[in-house]
Parts: structure tokens; sequence; C-alpha cells
């Protein structure tokens, strides 16, 4: 249960950024409102999936999914760069996310 609630405080990670973007664009209380939102449920999940993960692999693998998540977004949504380079080390990060559950 621990990792599930990981994996969507990541999500909600995610959704807080792209919050933060709209946001940055419209300025309109819908956006704030959901930017709380987010991020609100992802420390929730966090809190909840570091009761039983260890503090350094329950925000490594967080981070990995929010910055990861938010980079793909942007090249999805946003028409971000999608170079090659970028694509390996966004992939990097998943893989070591993958790992350090792996080894957890």
């Amino acid at each position: 249960m621990a990792w599930v609630s990981l994996v969507l405080a990541g999500l909600f990670e995610t959704f807080g950024v792209l919050m933060i973007n709209k946001f940055h664009k419209d300025r309109d209380w819908k956006s704030i409102v959901l930017l709380v939102i987010g991020f609100g449920a992802s420390f929730t999940f966090l809190s909840l999936a570091m009761k039983t993960l260890p503090m350094g692999t329950a925000y490594a693998i967080w981070t990995g999914i929010g910055a990861s998540g938010g980079a793909i977004l942007g090249m999805v949504l946003y028409g971000e760069s999608k170079d090659w380079r970028r694509i390996i080390f966004i992939g990097m990060v998943i893989f070591a996310a993958i790992g350090l559950r792996l080894v957890s």
C-alpha cells in the first residue's frame, strides 16, 4: 500500500506542477484551487508512504516521478524540446526510481 501511495503522491506532484504553469498563464481562482489540491494530495500521499518506506527512498522516488512527469507532460502538452538526450535522461530518472523500488 505504501508504494501505491507513493506513486499517487508523485502523480499528484506532476498535476500540481501542471497547475503552476496553468496559473502562471491564466491567473484565475480555479487554477490556484487545483494547484493547492494537487500539492495537498501529493504531500498527504507522501506522508502515508513514509510511514512504511524509508525517507530517502520515498523522497527520491516522489521527486523522480514529479520531475520526469513534469518534463514528459511539458513535451506533450506545451511543445518543449523532445531532444533524444533529454528523453534519455528522463528515462534514467525513471529507471533509477524503479531500481530503488527493486532494492527496497
